[in-house]
Parts: C-alpha cells; sequence; structure tokens
C-alpha cells in the first residue's frame, strides 16, 4: 500500500478543511484508481492539520495526482497555512479497532540511513509492533517510510488522550533500543481524528 500525505502547519480553519474533504474533494477520490482510504486529522492548539490518502499501487497514487491538484489548491485557500506534501509506502499496517472520529492520533517522525529500513522494518513487526498491540486503547497503527531518503513517520491511533499518555510514558527504553539500530525520532505530536473514510 502507498499513502500521500498532506499536512497543513499553521492552518487557519481546520473545520473548513474537513468540510471540504468529506463535500468536495472525496467523491473525486473515491473516482480514482486503487483509491483505498482517507483519513483527516487535527490539532487546533498548534494549528496542525493533516489528510492521509492510501492507495494500491504507487502507479495508482501518481496517477491520481492530476485529478486531485485542484482540490489540494483549494484546500490551502480554505484551510491557509503551509502545505507539505509526501508520498510514503505503507511497510506496516495493524488495524485492531476501526478508526473513528473522535479518537486520539500520535504521530512520531522518524529517520534513518535507507540501507537501513529493510532490517529496522523486520524488527519493527517483530519486536516493537506487539508491544504496542498490547497497549490498553490501543486501536490501529500505519508505519510509512520513503525508502529514497529513509525518513518517514508511525501514526498510532488511539481511543483516548490518556491511553497515548501512558503508551507515551513507556516510550524511552524502547527509543534507546531503536537509536541504537540507527533509527533518529524527530518530532511527536497529538491529534484528534476528525473524518474517516476507510475501506
Amino acid at each position: 500500500m502507498y499513502t500521500r500525505l498532506l499536512t497543513f502547519k499553521g492552518a487557519t480553519d481546520i473545520d473548513g478543511g474537513v468540510t471540504y474533504l468529506r463535500q468536495e474533494a472525496l467523491p473525486i477520490l473515491m473516482a480514482q484508481n486503487g483509491y483505498r482510504g482517507v483519513t483527516a486529522s487535527g490539532n487546533p492548539s498548534t494549528n496542525i492539520f493533516g489528510i492521509l490518502s492510501l492507495w494500491e499501487t504507487e502507479q495508482d497514487r501518481s496517477s491520481s495526482d492530476n485529478a486531485l491538484g485542484k482540490a489540494r489548491e483549494e484546500a490551502v485557500k480554505i484551510v491557509g497555512g503551509k502545505l507539505t506534501v509526501e508520498n510514503l509506502e505503507q511497510i506496516v499496517a495493524e488495524v485492531v479497532k476501526p478508526i473513528a472520529v473522535g479518537c486520539s492520533l500520535f504521530v512520531t517522525r522518524v529517520s534513518m540511513e535507507p540501507s537501513k529500513v529493510e532490517e529496522n522494518v523486520a524488527f519493527f513487526k517483530s519486536d516493537v509492533l506487539p508491544v504496542i498491540k498490547s497497549q490498553p486503547g490501543f486501536c490501529a497503527l500505519r508505519n510509512m517510510i520513503d525508502r529514497v531518503t529513509g525518513q518517514g513517520l508511525v501514526g498510532s491511533v488511539w481511543e483516548t488522550q490518556e491511553a497515548i499518555d501512558a503508551f507515551a510514558a513507556t516510550q524511552p527504553e524502547r527509543r534507546k533500543i531503536a537509536e541504537s539500530r540507527g533509527v533518529s525520532f524527530d518530532e511527536q505530536e497529538t491529534r484528534k481524528i476528525l473524518f474517516a473514510d476507510i475501506k
């Protein structure tokens, strides 16, 4: 699976962005070959708004770009702020409970040498994912990476903010292990799921 992540920093109208996604952009997305879902998340206190779309193949994602370009331009006018677009590969996905509006999202950005991606993905699947899944309140997780740059992010969805706080408290030890394997941790943030259409 492949993903396209739109991140608006300095967003001034997150609610307007959700409405535009639901009413105008979603029909365009649904008409594209290989479309497999979209979620929107945001945090009004930090003025962050994100839209993650899922695609069956890299070609499907690429082919959708022309159709969605105008919608992105309109979204910037509505949401405000600075938009960045990232094309990533979903390397791990786990859904225990459906992703629903109101759930909490914990986003962790990571980076590593591209040559380390494969072995770190294997380690994440075998050692890290089972621990995360066992935490109370866990709903779902997506681990995404750009294999060329080694930059990526892990987004985990939780029932409540309290569940995220409890999970985050257990992270320092796991971070040490990951850092010993060449993984660098960048910014972390929490958001709320504001819209979800997952096939």
